[in-house]
């Protein structure tokens, strides 16, 4: 039986289009799950859309449709994602499917019966933009960093409170079981010094008559579930929690074996790996295992935003670029755990020097001198490339292992670096040398077993490239992977 892996992104509004910050979330966990199907795992990735909350609602009365009807519009634009990018995810939820809104209510009923959910009057200032309330030491000059743009909500209301104080100390102790529960290591002790400075009780109802749009509360049809409790529970309810109980604990994990690994950004560090943490603990549920925290995508040094008209379409991307450029882009251009910044100068000089004119015309090279099938039992393969495979696969499975994926990719790049300093000392089209030409052919289809989790397309091309039959070796000529960009 195959050793079972879970892996999830987070859930998008479907109030706005996918952006260029969720299509790197999205890639990165890709990459991790093609990995660890490499490695012969059974991989569950999830992913899907968040669909309650004001934001959502407010949209919606916008556009003058029902919240459904609107998120039934909106919400197939995120799985179109699967196409663009060449996603590899096994589960797409959706926080109205009719089973998740079961889940979430037992949920609930779990965490009262645990006698962690209270009613209480309360006044509190809230960020619509994060659907989050807002202490005054969050706030800069009086709006929240984030979402500077939004006016913060005053509410004064009774709702529901989950008993998140109570869990202060349980977090920590999670926090020191798993000195890489959360990576970077700075965003753990930003966690751990968040918790450690006291937690606060946070609101989980909205009452009905003045925002509707939600999760009914089991046993008061006047309160809807805040948006945040309900939706971090497509987690565990797209494994089909509570009813399918195996399944659950073999890709979610137990107590004592905790298997789940999260992918979020840095502005869903609280929400993540403190808030969820908690209310799985309530729940008497196994808590994740790892949360890996990523940066954002910046453009000229600015965050993205409609009004500064710098916002990144992934779509648009892939369709003048191409998947795979747009994926080795996000991969090998992002620091894994901090902001990067994307321009259409800084893409294209990647996208040239990496890809075009490395990648790929090392690929046209070799598979142009590759003439005339290869008999293997003629020929030999030179133990420098031999070396500088194994050395190369190497140092890339320790790089995922870290979830460095620029590293990983820089490995890769590397290994073309040597090939072409290879194929031009050697210079078979000169000498005829069989051997070296059998040694750039093995490197190539290296190269392509290694860009399986990272370029799936451009790797899939490679392998179809090269073909073993009846101990021989044939190679069809490859003409441009990535087509040089038009000059300026």
């Amino acid at each position: 039986m195959s050793e079972k892996f879970y892996i999830t992104t987070t859930l998008p509004y479907v109030n706005a289009p996918p952006h260029i910050g969720f299509a790197l979330e999205m890639v990165q966990a890709d990459a991790v799950a093609r990995f660890e199907r490499l490695e012969g795992k059974e991989v569950v990735f999830n992913t899907g859309t968040d669909e309650h909350g004001s934001k959502i609602y407010q949209k919606a009365l916008e556009e003058g449709k029902e919240p459904q009807a609107y998120a039934d519009e909106y919400a197939p634009r995120f799985d179109r994602l699967r196409e663009a990018l060449d996603l590899s995810y096994t589960h797409f939820i959706r926080t109205t499917d009719p089973h998740h809104l079961l889940a979430a209510q037992e949920f609930w009923q779990r965490c009262d019966r645990n006698g962690d959910i209270y009613k209480a009057a309360y006044r509190m200032k809230y960020c619509v933009g994060c659907e989050l309330e807002k202490t005054d030491s969050e706030l800069v000059d009086g709006r929240c960093p984030i979402h500077p743009n939004l006016v913060l909500e005053e509410r004064e209301e009774e709702n529901y409170f989950f008993r998140f104080s109570k869990y202060g100390p349980a977090l920590l102790e999670l926090y020191g079981r798993y000195p890489d529960f959360v990576l970077p290591e700075n965003r753990l002790t930003e966690i751990r010094n968040f918790v450690a400075a006291g937690l606060k009780d946070f609101s989980i109802s909205r009452l009905k008559e003045k925002m509707p749009w939600g999760v009914p509360v089991p046993g008061d049809p006047d309160h809807v579930m805040y948006v945040w409790f309900d939706a971090l529970v497509n987690y565990i309810s797209t494994l089909g929690w509570p009813e399918k109980e195996n399944d659950f604990r073999a890709f979610w994990g137990t107590p004592e074996e905790p298997r789940a690994l999260q992918i979020a950004g840095k502005d869903n560090l609280r929400q993540q790996s403190a808030m969820w943490q908690a209310m799985l603990l309530s729940a008497g549920l196994p808590t994740s295992r790892r949360i890996l925290i990523h940066g954002f995508v910046t453009s000229g040094g600015e965050k993205m935003s409609k009004s500064r008209g710098n916002v990144v379409d992934p779509f648009e991307l892939a369709e003048r670029y191409g998947t795979d450029a747009v994926r080795y882009w996000l991969l090998r251009e992002m620091p894994a755990f901090e902001d990067g910044d994307f321009t259409v100068d800084k893409f294209e000089e990647r996208y040239a020097g990496d890809l075009s004119n490395g990648l790929g015309n090392f690929a046209s090279r070799t598979t142009a001198l590759a003439k005339e099938p290869l008999v293997l039992s003629e020929r030999r393969l030179d133990a420098e490339v031999e070396s500088k495979i194994d050395e190369t696969r190497e140092k890339l499975r320790k790089s995922v292992a870290k979830f460095n994926f620029n590293e990983a990719l820089a490995d890769v790049q590397a290994l073309v670096k040597f090939g072409d300093e290879y194929v031009n000392r050697k210079k078979p089209w000169e000498t005829g040398d069989q051997d070296a030409i059998y040694g750039l052919v093995v490197l190539l289809d290296n190269l392509g077993a290694l860009l399986q989790p990272f370029l799936p397309g451009t790797a899939r091309k490679i392998t179809g490239s090269i073909s073993h039959q009846d101990g021989r070796l044939s190679v069809t000529r490859m003409e441009a992977l990535f087509p040089r960009l038009p000059s300026k």
